[in-house]
């Protein structure tokens, strides 16, 4: 499942720094992010719990950005944004 190295990734953790936040065993994370296993309920709930704002995107490939519900790849634009001075909020 890369969506959720996506979130991990925009979110600027390492696989070991993510386990360890979340009480996520190391090699279930790698096996989910490989595509060896589905996630279970409980590392999903893990996940949403620690990233709310990604919980549509994770659940249904949605977003809804009036509800705070976005996707790795806005919250990647909106930083780009500001780096570069873009932004306009």
């Amino acid at each position: 499942m890369g969506e959720i190295r996506e979130v991990r990734e925009v979110q600027g953790l390492g696989r070991q720094a993510f386990c360890d936040m979340r009480g996520v065993p190391k090699q279930t994370l790698i096996n989910v992010e490989n595509g060896r296993n589905e996630p279970s309920f409980k590392v999903m709930k893990k996940i949403v719990d620690a990233f709310p704002q990604y919980t549509m995107w994770l659940m249904h490939e949605g977003v809804n950005e009036e509800a705070g519900q976005i996707s790795p790849q806005i919250e990647k634009a909106r930083a780009d944004l500001k780096k570069t001075g873009t932004d306009t909020n």
